[in-house]
C-alpha cells in the first residue's frame, strides 16, 4: 500500500506545469500601443465668402430685409440671396433725376444767353465806335463849322470815346460774371447727376447675389435687440453679416498646438477628427501645414502654433464654425 502511494506521486509531479523562468521566456514580448496626441479646433471651410447688409451711400441707417435665401441651400455663383426694400432710394432716385433735369435743362438757357449777351454787347461796341468815328470825322471840318457847332463836335467826341471805352472795361467783368454763372449751373447739374447716379447704384446693391457657388448659412446678428438670424421684414443696419457661402468639397481644421506637441506633427502620423457635434463619427485627415511664428498667452512660458488639417473626403455632417477635435497618432515606440 505505501510503495503504490509513493508512485502515485511521483507520477504527480512529472506531469505538473512548468517553472514560472521557463514560461517566460517562452511567451513573446508584448508590442507597444501606439500614442496620440488629442487637439481642439474649429472647421473652416477653404473656399468661402461672408455676404453682409450691402453698405449704401447716403443717409440709410437701416433697410427692410424684403425676401431671404432659405438656410442650408445651394446657390450658384450670381443666384439671388436677399433683397431689401427700395422704396426710398426709388424716391431719391426720381427726385435727384428731376432736378438733374431741371438744372440740364437751366445750362441751356443760360449758354443761350450769355451767346445772345455776347452778340448784343458786339452790336454796342460797333455802335459806340460808329459814333466815336462820326464825332472824330465832323471835328475834321474845322474851321467851316461855327465856333459852337466845333465844341458840340468836340463834346460828342469825347462822349463817344469814353462810352467805348466803359464798353470795352465793362466786357471782360460782363463774360467772367457770365462764365460763372454757368458753372454755377453745371455743378449743381452735375452734383445732381452724381446723386442720381449714387441713388440707382443703391437700389442695385439692395439684391444681393452669390459671388460663388456653395451652400448657404445664415450668419448670427443683432436681430430684435438680441442675437439671432436675420428674417424676412427685419430692419437691418448696414454692414452687419448677413450669411456665409462655403464651398463643402475642401473642409480644414485649425488647431492650437502647444510648443510639445509639435513631435506629433512632424511624425507625419495619421489624424482623425471628431466633430463635438457627432462624436460617433470620425473623419479620416492628413496634417497641411502650421505657422511658422509662435504666440504665448499672458504669464505662461508655453508657446503655441496654430495647425491646419485637411479632412480627406467632403461629409455633409461638417460645417463651419464647428468645433472639433483632432487625434494624432504617433508611431509606436515614439512618444511626444
Amino acid at each position: 500500500m505505501a510503495a503504490s502511494l509513493l508512485l502515485w506521486l511521483a507520477s504527480c509531479t512529472r506531469s505538473g506545469p512548468p517553472a514560472p523562468a521557463s514560461v517566460s521566456a517562452a511567451s513573446p514580448a508584448p508590442q507597444r500601443s501606439a500614442h496620440e496626441v488629442r487637439l481642439t479646433g474649429l472647421v473652416v471651410a477653404v473656399h468661402s465668402v461672408k455676404v453682409t447688409v450691402p453698405m449704401i451711400q447716403g443717409q440709410y441707417s437701416n433697410m427692410t430685409l424684403t425676401s431671404f435665401i432659405e438656410n442650408g441651400s445651394r446657390v450658384k455663383e450670381g443666384d439671388v440671396l436677399a433683397t431689401f426694400d427700395p422704396t426710398q432710394q426709388m424716391d431719391a432716385a426720381r427726385e435727384a433725376t428731376a432736378k438733374f433735369e431741371d438744372l440740364g435743362h437751366q445750362v441751356e438757357q443760360k449758354i443761350a444767353e450769355n451767346r445772345t449777351n455776347v452778340e448784343r454787347r458786339g452790336v454796342d461796341m460797333q455802335q459806340a465806335q460808329a459814333d466815336l468815328d462820326k464825332a472824330l470825322l465832323e471835328l475834321k471840318k474845322g474851321d467851316t463849322l461855327a465856333p459852337i457847332l466845333q465844341k458840340q463836335a468836340q463834346a460828342r467826341a469825347e462822349g463817344a470815346r469814353a462810352h467805348l471805352e466803359s464798353l470795352k472795361k465793362s466786357q471782360g467783368f460782363r463774360e467772367k460774371s457770365e462764365v460763372a454763372a454757368l458753372r454755377i449751373l453745371e455743378l449743381q447739374r452735375d452734383r445732381q447727376k452724381i446723386n442720381m447716379e449714387r441713388a440707382q447704384d443703391n437700389i442695385s446693391k439692395l439684391e444681393l447675389h452669390a459671388p460663388i457657388a456653395g451652400s448657404v448659412v445664415h450668419e448670427m446678428t443683432v436681430h430684435a435687440g438680441s442675437m439671432g438670424r436675420a428674417q424676412v421684414g427685419d430692419q437691418m443696419y448696414r454692414s452687419y453679416p448677413l450669411l456665409s457661402i462655403f464651398e463643402p468639397s475642401v473642409m480644414q481644421v485649425r488647431c492650437s498646438v502647444n510648443e510639445p506637441d509639435i513631435v506629433a506633427l512632424l511624425s507625419q502620423g495619421r489624424a482623425a477628427v471628431r466633430l463635438d457635434a457627432y462624436p460617433d463619427i470620425g473623419f479620416p485627415a492628413r496634417f497641411v501645414t502650421v505657422s511658422p511664428v509662435a504666440s504665448s498667452g499672458l504669464g505662461t512660458p508655453v508657446k503655441t502654433f496654430t495647425a491646419v488639417f485637411e479632412l480627406d473626403r467632403p461629409d455633409s455632417h461638417v460645417m463651419p464654425d464647428m468645433s472639433a477635435s483632432v487625434a494624432v497618432e504617433l508611431p509606436a515606440g515614439r512618444s511626444k
